[in-house]
């Protein structure tokens, strides 16, 4: 392996945590920095991974991060803008014309701090995980800002990066399928908006997967890969399969476009963040599939992508056999 000392940010989230064990089950040393150490102490019983409280908004304190580092993947996302953003938007105020402060910093802001870090530090590999349908022309300002920081990443020429862009992900502790089926327990029914958008959802480790064998290949330096699963959904059928996985089958509406935005913005006036925003809205506006059908893998990834209902119907009925961190354990022969 050519890439043995990596800083994961974002490491604490869902994708970052299957990607970390998945990294420390190779025998890599991984750094994981995060504002709160508890948030990373899952982490902790990997040997070879430390979890480091820094802010890695701070582009000095991101510089140190990258000292003795060979390689960087970044998994930092929010699907919402910051509060302080949402209501300057209300207000007619909003301080960028394109998205608000909150995606700027995470998708934009830090990956431009970060590629200038990896140019001065010399760490010349970059995993980027980006989003499918991420497009600076895009409708919404996740995924314009989402296209802006995809945009930094390639066109950083000193540096060997891979960029991902992934369908929306499931796996054991996802807040996407998980998210419907805790509603369909306790709602008798289930209300969601743009029923008919079609996903092409991805499990987490044929994700994983695809990015540890990026890491050390140079045919995938330079390039973009999209990563999504075998089968499409509308999001209707996705919300009726978690709930009748869960063990809670519901009717699933669909609200019509209004109704959706004036709940949206009912949720954006509540404090913390909003289950709904009209921004998410704006995303759903386009289908999240991949770009050629039949989707076939690039060979070179070595996936073969898992089908959704299996899979997913395990956790969400609560059956699911393994743990978070199965994989070091299978290593260790524990």
């Amino acid at each position: 392996m050519t890439y043995q000392n990596i800083l994961v940010l974002g490491g604490t989230g869902f994708v970052g945590r299957c990607l970390v064990d998945r990294l420390a089950a190779q025998g890599r040393k991984v750094c994981v920095p995060t504002r709160r150490r508890d948030r990373g102490r899952a982490l902790l019983v990997l040997p070879t991974v430390e979890v480091i409280e820094a802010d890695i908004g701070d582009p000095a304190a991101l510089h140190a991060l990258l000292a003795g580092r060979d390689a960087v993947v970044n998994l930092v996302a929010v699907l919402h803008d910051s509060g302080a953003a949402r209501r300057a938007a209300l207000a007619g105020a909003h301080a960028n014309g394109r998205y608000g402060a909150g995606f700027a910093a995470a998708h934009v802001d830090l990956p431009r701090t970060l590629v200038a870090a990896c140019q001065e530090r010399g760490v010349q590999r970059l995993l980027h995980v980006s989003a499918l349908g991420a497009d600076p022309d895009g409708p919404s300002a996740y995924l314009r800002s989402k296209g802006d920081g995809e945009r930094i990443v390639r066109d950083a020429r000193s540096i060997a990066s891979t960029v991902f862009r992934p369908s929306v992900v499931f796996g054991t502790d996802d807040d996407f399928l998980n998210r419907f089926a805790a509603q369909a327990a306790w709602l008798p029914f289930l209300l969601i908006p743009r029923p008919q958008v079609r996903m092409q959802p991805v499990w987490v480790q044929d994700l994983v997967s695809a990015m540890c064998t990026a890491l050390d290949l140079r045919a995938t330096f330079g390039r973009s890969y999209e990563i999504c699963g075998p089968a499409i959904y509308t999001l209707r059928e996705l919300v009726q399969f978690a709930a009748r996985a869960a063990g809670h089958p519901r009717l699933v509406i669909g609200l019509p476009d209004f109704l959706a935005r004036a709940l949206a913005l009912g949720f954006e006036l509540l404090p913390g963040p909003p289950l709904l925003s009209r921004d998410n809205l704006l995303s759903l506006t386009i289908d999240n599939v991949a770009s050629e059908q039949p989707y076939r893998p690039a060979p070179e990834l070595a996936i073969r992508p898992a089908p959704l209902e299996p899979e997913a119907a395990l956790y969400l009925a609560g059956l699911h056999p393994r743990t978070r961190f199965g994989g070091f354990r299978a290593r260790a022969g524990r």
